[in-house]
């Protein structure tokens, strides 16, 4: 190790010394924060009131329920919220950038926050600077500082540079460095600028803007109803009191403030179920987006193939030999040795590492350490290549060059046959899917060395060929994909024949043909939309090109997943629908500007993301549908009762109403937010990202759910009502009808689609948990006097308990015909 770095003791010393790498700030208290938004809800204002208006009739027990109401109301919040923002501030937690620092004579790992001052770290290409630092040794380093600068071009820097700093929050765009830490947190230059970083600004998604919609309205509607059935009852009781508990009661079964908890639950779980899945996502609400993913753009090595870059063929121009090391043992010649030249000194790309390691075995002797770097041009141009000259022991000069195949040809004399040849050759190596470098040198004599390597003249030496395999699971992958709806596309600066050969032995549907980037480049804009819908293979592709490819699926209505991993897939990764960073060998700029990151660089863990998101957004959909469907008859019993000028009008009260709150809302929330997944779910197309729970298509099977259980429960009360049935017994049975039908109703709504037969087999421990917890609280309810005295309720003989039982029964399980009716419509459309 060339680089000892800080041992423990100085890593401690220099901390309490200097300080931790982290912005000062105040801590908040969650708990606070939380129950601050939950005093502000309409709902807790609205038991706060009607607890009050208890204490003043004198109704002293009532009071003090409406107070453990608030309680358990606020306790649920707390838990559910708490529990959310735990998940939320665990997943960000694992997505801060992370430093390679020297320590105790080894490189580790380690988040950037525990990097201290004197700390020695080795930043790379796509890299984050984790702190304020001075350069020790650079090697084709640049790094953007617009985040301090505003300005965006790159800035080359070196240990002999003017100004041989870099600042925290600055990314590096070539080369890599070895730098010593001289500031960390608040005493960076941007610490002191007051700019944090790593906070996620989150702009509201489109089913968030739905739901505040749709709960901003149901405030509304529920504060004119409330002022209604104030007034009519003030009107014909001029009883100022009871009249406002009325209007509370109302307004209270009308607050559908499950819905915002069950969403925000949804996504924080769901977050952290992907995190199980080794899947980070950098906001809660991308779990929204996967499900609609309609085509993945993915990039080749590395995620289609293992990134081990095998160098497994040379071939020299000079004596036009092949040296095959899948058939024979290889020999070290010039362009190996050209090769490792034209390499970075400290290789972190698997091609140059391969090239190393090639190296180290066949060379008779190893100069690399001995060997002085003189000069060095980074990877730059189109096609790109690289330049490095350096002096040997002997004295003796090397300028070596490697790269692309157009690129060094470009600037070397060969005759057209020669140039054939190369040409020949190297469609033989990318028709077998490997990659392709050629190296070159140039005349070490030269008096000066030219400003820009464009400017030399080479001597074309040979070609390089890797071998880098396909994962083994990759067709699976691929076909999970096809089988939900998802269109694959390939996008890789590759040669057309080393993708077409990797997609045809990988299983990648495609019609043959193949789009570059020059040729994306030369479209216009129509010409692009049009093309990229046919085409599934994109080779030497630019990061430019890249985004336009983006650009047009994202304006043919496609919902765009993107993969990548270099610094020039930031802008592709920021304008897909859903970017994907590569957790392993992912720059920092990539993964930050990605929605999400794949821990170990398998895009097998995407399909479990997909599948998560589709999962996730089916279940906030039956959450959804069930409040609905449940606050219908609850709002319909308070008021029908007063339109039509019932006998009794008064039969809820805000005790019976909080009561059927707190049994809706962990059903919602926690029983739906653990149904698995439905059967068919993976192989249906993704939904349109325009959908909303909102829209009268979606809405019409709950409201009419919700009119069906009002029918039979305020039918059975006005039967018993003109039958001569007091007040409490209509109470109780209308009570007992509607706890038993949202029994009824959870199970049904496991499924739009399959029978309750089929649903009642899903793994779901919550259900029977939640279910018989709410059938227990109904019996002890009903039975013991004390309680059912609080509820104003009565004794019922079981004649009248059988008739709630099947009107409960009738009144929700109809939908089993109409989800037949649904499968055997499907079916016979499937078989035209």
């Amino acid at each position: 190790m060339k680089y000892a770095g800080l041992n423990d003791l100085e890593v401690n010393a220099n901390r309490k010394s200097f300080g931790g790498n982290k912005m000062d700030k105040k801590p908040k208290s969650p708990i606070w924060s939380i129950l601050s938004e939950i005093i502000k809800e309409p709902l807790f204002v609205i038991l706060i009131a009607a607890s009050a208006i208890y204490f003043s009739l004198g109704e002293i027990t009532e009071g003090i329920i409406m107070l453990v109401a608030i309680g358990l109301v606020s306790g649920i919040s707390v838990f559910q919220e708490n529990k959310s923002r735990n998940a939320v501030n665990a997943l960000k937690k694992l997505s801060r950038p992370h430093a390679k620092v020297y320590r105790n004579r080894e490189m580790i790992q380690i988040p950037t926050e525990e990097v201290v001052v004197k700390d020695l770290f080795l930043v790379e290409d796509g890299d984050m600077i984790p702190a304020d630092a001075k350069i020790i040794e650079a090697h084709d380093f640049s790094v953007n500082e617009s985040i301090l600068t505003g300005e965006s071009l790159s800035v080359s820097k070196s240990q002999h540079s003017d100004s041989p700093r870099i600042f925290q929050g600055t990314t590096v765009d070539a080369g890599n460095c070895v730098a010593e830490v001289y500031a960390v947190g608040s005493q960076t230059a941007l610490g002191k600028i007051g700019t944090s970083l790593g906070e996620i600004k989150e702009t509201k998604t489109p089913l968030q803007i739905q739901i505040k919609s749709f709960v901003r309205s149901m405030v509304i509607f529920g504060a004119i109803a409330f002022l209604l059935v104030w007034g009519i009852n003030y009107l014909n009781s001029q009883d100022i009191l009871n009249s406002l508990l009325n209007g509370l009661t109302l307004a209270m079964s009308v607050l559908p403030e499950e819905i915002p908890v069950a969403f925000s639950t949804f996504m924080a779980l769901g977050a952290y179920r992907l995190y199980k899945n080794k899947v980070i996502i950098r906001s809660p609400y991308t779990v929204e987006t996967l499900g609609t993913a309609s085509v993945i753009c993915t990039d080749k090595t590395g995620t289609l193939t293992e990134n081990r870059m095998e160098l497994r063929a040379v071939y020299d121009l000079s004596t036009e030999s092949l040296q095959d090391f899948t058939k024979e043992s290889p020999v070290f010649n010039q362009s190996l040795n050209y090769a490792l030249w034209s390499s970075e000194i400290l290789p972190f790309d698997p091609m140059e590492k391969s090239i190393h390691e090639v190296y180290a075995k066949l060379t008779p002797l190893d100069e690399r350490k001995s060997a002085k770097m003189l000069h060095e041009y980074p990877l730059s141009g189109k096609p790109p290549m690289m330049t490095h000259i350096f002096q040997m022991v002997n004295g003796e000069k090397i300028i070596a060059v490697k790269g692309s195949v157009e690129g060094v040809i470009k600037q070397c004399k060969l005759s057209d046959v020669e140039t054939e040849k190369v040409f020949a050759q190297m469609e033989g190596f990318t028709s077998q899917g490997h990659r392709v470098l050629a190296v070159g040198k140039a005349d070490p004599g030269i008096a000066k060395y030219p400003k820009t390597q464009q400017e030399f003249n080479f001597e074309f030496l040979g070609l390089l060929a890797f071998y880098d395999p396909p994962k083994k699971n990759i067709k699976e992958v691929l076909n999970t994909f096809y089988s939900a709806g998802i269109k694959v596309k390939m996008i890789t600066g590759d040669y057309a024949q080393t993708a077409s050969a990797v997609a045809a032995q990988i299983g990648l549907k495609s019609s043959g043909k193949v789009l570059t980037g020059d040729q994306v480049l030369a479209l216009d804009r129509a010409g692009l939309q049009k093309k990229v819908d046919n085409i599934d293979i994109f080779a030497r592709m630019y990061p430019e090109a890249k985004l336009r490819v983006i650009e047009a699926l994202k304006q043919n209505g496609e919902i765009v997943a993107m993969t990548g991993d270099g610094v020039n897939d930031g802008p592709a990764l920021k304008a897909a629908h859903i970017g994907i960073s590569m957790g392993r060998r992912g720059s920092e700029v990539a993964k930050s500007a990605a929605a999400l990151v794949l821990m170990d660089d398998d895009l097998i863990h995407m399909t479990k993301a997909v599948a998560l998101g589709r999962r996730i957004y089916e279940n906030l959909k039956k959450a959804i549908q069930y409040i609905i469907s449940i606050h219908i008859p609850i709002i319909l019993v308070v008021l029908l009762p007063l339109v039509f000028s019932w006998e009794f009008t008064l039969i809820f009260s805000p005790i019976h109403v909080i009561f059927l709150e707190l049994i809706m809302g962990p059903t919602c929330s926690i029983v739906f937010e653990n149904e698995p997944i439905e059967p068919n779910s993976m192989t249906n197309p993704p939904r349109k990202m325009s959908q909303t729970f909102f829209s009268w298509a979606e809405l019409s099977l709950s409201v009419v759910q919700g009119l069906t259980i009002t029918t039979v429960a305020l039918g059975l009360g006005y039967y018993l009502m003109i039958q001569g049935e007091n007040i409490e017994t209509v109470r109780t049975i209308i009570f007992t009808t509607l706890v038993l039908s949202n029994v009824f109703l959870t199970l049904v709504n496991r499924s739009f689609y399959y029978s309750v037969l089929k649903t009642i087999k899903y793994p779901n421990k919550l259900v029977p948990l939640v279910l018989g917890i709410s059938l227990l609280l109904l019996v002890i309810i009903l039975i013991v006097p004390s309680i059912q005295s609080v509820f104003e309720f009565e004794n019922v003989n079981m004649e009248l308990i059988g008739a709630t039982l099947a009107v409960s029964f009738v009144g929700v399980f109809w939908i089993e015909l109409w989800k037949a009716w649904q499968r055997k419509k499907f079916k016979i459309e499937k078989c035209k």
